[in-house]
């Protein structure tokens, strides 16, 4: 008796609004893949035999999933975090030797007819384990380098494990994990950092073919951001408001002199005046800081070193590092190179799907690029260019705002937590909603590369589905248990 009445709180105290969400969006997405695959010979949408149907089965599957989940005791999820965590990370390194290799990547298992990524649930499993230590007493993620580095050995451990199944794609997405530690404490010059070094590499493999001062204008451009960031983190990082005006003062002169040199027909070579420069704006602060013992300008003086290092670094990344279809990729997403027939294809497509919907759309079933089968992958990753063309600006912007809505209530859902588990694990779920949707929508418009991050609750796949389900109900669970803990109370 006592357990059926703990069933039926659970049920009382769930959050029915987001579920209604997740319902939405699951039924929204079984419509777009029906659309993204229809056949004019078999136009049923229950067919089996039909990646709709097919879908419709995992749906069915995914809702008796969630209600397992929410029928378990709160707690099975915080005792049992690390063993979860363990056993996916097992299957993980299993999956490199024992998966078949599926277009250059083994990260499929294959057991019968079933097929799944263990990549997918290996997300729910990380999130677990990260809010698991996150409430161990007495964790501060600042109190100790070996607390932050736990912290990243759990986010980093998967992912390593993904790139050696050579899927790209899915190890990147563990990366928006990084927000979660920056909520809970992580200093905001850790994300300061990751943001440059993106903006340097795009910068630097962008703009090579023009020369400015004898080197190609991208590294010219980056060695200009670095002295911009460097007068910018002494000024408010380091709060040393002489040092930052001086810096601005002998960057601006010096850069102003090679410019008045260069008009008199005196070239000076650019990699010089640049290492020149910012050496003796390091050394500058290198001798404020024996007299300040201002901690932050040391750690100033090793990032801009470390973002140099990076720059000379990119160029040997980027073309023996990096598969050629990757630097294809990138080439055409940053609009370096044109393969509107190869590596282009499928973004170009995709865009011509998204522009000819206009603002209200082509109708339900009426998208002329996706029936013709223009848009490869449509029903999985691109997805979303259904969306754009058959209900336009209008359809596309309401998933967007319905995802919009989803991410703001588990957000807050998270903030109303009672313990460190809870809210961790909830802004766990919320960044990897919000990294996906970026990618993903990003990368159909043309503004990402195409690394195959499939768009939650709406891409074809039971893994997919399966994991996000997982992700939201467990929180869901969580926060059932917060309501009985205050209605007990």
């Amino acid at each position: 008796m006592r357990q059926r009445e703990n069933n039926l709180s659970v049920f009382s105290q769930v959050d029915w609004f987001t579920i209604a969400l997740y319902v939405l969006l699951v039924i929204a997405g079984v419509f777009s893949i029906y659309a993204a695959s229809y056949d004019f010979d078999n136009a049923s949408l229950l067919d089996p035999d039909e990646f709709s149907g097919k879908q419709i089965r995992w749906i069915i599957f995914s809702i008796a999933l969630s209600v397992v989940i929410l029928l378990f005791d709160s707690h099975v999820f915080e005792t049992y975090a690390i063993p979860i965590y363990l056993a996916i990370i097992f299957v993980m390194l299993v999956t490199i030797f024992v998966a078949p290799d599926i277009k250059g990547s083994h990260s499929w298992l294959v057991i019968g007819p079933l097929r799944f990524q263990p990549a997918e649930f290996g997300k729910f499993a990380t999130a677990l384990a990260l809010a698991k230590l996150f409430n161990s007493y007495n964790f501060k993620l600042n109190a100790s380098p070996k607390n932050f580095g736990l912290a990243l050995a759990i986010i980093f451990v998967p992912i390593l494990l993904i790139i050696a199944q050579n899927e790209t794609g899915s190890a990147l997405s563990y990366l928006a994990l990084f927000f979660v530690l920056y909520r809970e404490g992580m200093s905001g010059m850790i994300l300061l950092a990751a943001l440059s070094a993106v903006t340097f590499f795009v910068v630097a493999v962008k703009y090579t073919e023009t020369l400015l001062l004898g080197i190609p204008l991208g590294e010219a451009i980056v060695f200009m951001l670095i002295m911009a960031l460097m007068v910018a983190i002494v000024a408010i990082y380091c709060r040393a408001i002489e040092v930052a005006r001086n810096l601005l003062g002998w960057f601006a002169g010096t850069g102003l002199l090679v410019g008045l040199l260069s008009l008199c027909g005196i070239e000076v070579p650019g990699m010089v005046y640049f290492l020149t420069v910012i050496l003796i704006a390091c050394l500058y602060m290198a001798l404020h800081f024996l007299r300040l013992r201002n901690p932050r300008l040391l750690a100033t003086i090793i990032a801009c070193v470390v973002s140099i290092i990076f720059l000379f670094s990119v160029n040997y990344a980027f073309n023996s590092i990096l598969k050629p279809h990757q630097r294809q990729r990138i080439n055409v997403a940053l609009g370096i190179s044109d393969d509107p027939l190869a590596a282009g294809y499928n973004v170009n497509q995709s865009k011509i799907a998204i522009g000819s919907g206009g603002v209200f759309g082509k109708g339900f079933l009426n998208g002329t690029q996706t029936k013709l089968k223009y848009v490869p992958e449509q029903h999985t990753d691109f997805i979303y260019c259904t969306i754009g063309e058959e209900q336009g600006f209008v359809g596309a912007s309401a998933v967007l705002f319905l995802f919009l809505i989803l991410i703001l209530r588990i957000m807050h859902l998270a903030e109303r937590q009672p313990t460190a588990f809870g809210r961790v694990y909830g802004y766990c779920v919320a960044s990897y909603l919000i990294f996906h949707l970026a990618i993903n929508t990003g990368m159909v418009i043309g503004l990402c590369p195409v690394i195959g991050i499939p768009l939650p609750f709406f891409s074809y796949g039971g893994s997919s589905l399966w994991s996000f389900t997982i992700l939201l109900f467990i929180l869901l669970r969580l926060d059932a248990a917060r309501k009985e803990h205050h209605s007990f109370r």
